[in-house]
Order: structure tokens, then C-alpha cells, then sequence
């Protein structure tokens, strides 16, 4: 959580500097990126839920995806990340939305993505969706590592945005 810290920080400050708010939908990560957010003091300006859609289940519960926006999309893709980025801002009412799904390990997911394999977007005024591979299956590392990104995507987006 430590190495999160200072570039939520950063995350925030530019988000309180614009005046505009945002929410979070992760899966892999497990609340890391929003833990790492609302750690930064006054994050309640700008920082309004968040949620760990790690199943089925949580997501059509916590973010009311209708099945048919599912389809053609396979979960731990890029499409897939934006989809939960997107629903999570329409949800509540955001500026910006962050999306996160993969697989953290010690093995692989279901879908035949190894231990490691993450993707994550960015939605809002600037969109971007990456994949990211660590190559490892350390789980707890794949969590950080997997927020780390996540967060720098919403700061490369913040300092694009217009």
C-alpha cells in the first residue's frame, strides 16, 4: 500500500484541482485502488464508491451491466475493463470511472490468461484501457502491481483530459 500512496495522491490532486469526482470497479485488485484514494486526505471531494466486482454475481448486483452489453466480451479483456470503468461512472454519476480484471495467480483464471495478466481503463473525458503482464504469479504482488497501473492510467487520462 505504501508504494500506492503517492501516486493516489497525485491522482487526487489533480481530480480536486479539476473539481471532478470518480468511482471504482475492480476485480483482481480487491478495493487496493480505491483503499489507496480514499487514504489521501479530503478524498471525499472527489472520491464517491467504489466496488470489487469479483464475481457474477457482484456485478450485476453493484453495477446492473444488462446481459446483453456482455455479449461478444470475455471477462480479463480490455473491452471488458471499460465496460466495468463506464458502468461503475454511470452508476454514480461520476466524471471519470476506473475498470480492473485479471488474474492475480497463483494460477491462471478460467478464461486462459496466465497468473499476472491484468486489464485496466479509464473512462470519462479521456478513455484508455491497457493489459498488463507481470510475468509472475505472486498474488499479492499482482494486486499491487495491478493497482500501481491502474492509478498512473487515471493520471496519464487526468493530464490529457482538456
Amino acid at each position: 500500500m505504501e508504494r500506492l500512496l503517492p501516486i493516489a495522491a497525485r491522482a487526487g490532486a489533480l481530480l480536486k484541482a479539476r473539481g471532478e469526482t470518480i468511482a471504482v470497479a475492480e476485480s483482481s485488485a480487491g478495493g487496493l485502488v480505491a483503499a489507496a484514494l480514499l487514504a489521501v486526505p479530503g478524498a471525499s471531494a472527489y472520491f464517491l464508491g467504489g466496488t470489487v466486482v469479483y464475481t457474477r454475481a457482484a456485478r450485476e448486483a453493484l453495477l446492473a451491466i444488462p446481459t446483453e452489453r456482455l455479449e461478444g466480451i470475455r471477462p480479463s479483456t480490455e473491452p471488458y475493463a471499460a465496460l466495468l470503468a463506464e458502468a461503475a461512472r454511470a452508476r454514480l454519476g461520476t466524471v471519470w470511472g476506473l475498470g480492473e480484471t485479471g488474474a492475480t495467480g497463483p494460477a491462471g483464471n478460467r478464461y486462459g490468461d496466465p497468473a499476472g495478466h491484468a486489464c485496466i481503463a479509464v473512462a470519462g473525458p479521456v478513455a484508455l484501457q491497457r493489459t498488463l503482464r507481470t510475468g509472475h504469479g505472486d498474488r499479492v504482488g499482482n494486486m499491487r502491481e495491478f493497482s500501481d497501473g491502474l492509478l498512473r492510467l487515471l493520471i496519464e487520462a487526468l493530464e490529457a483530459a482538456p
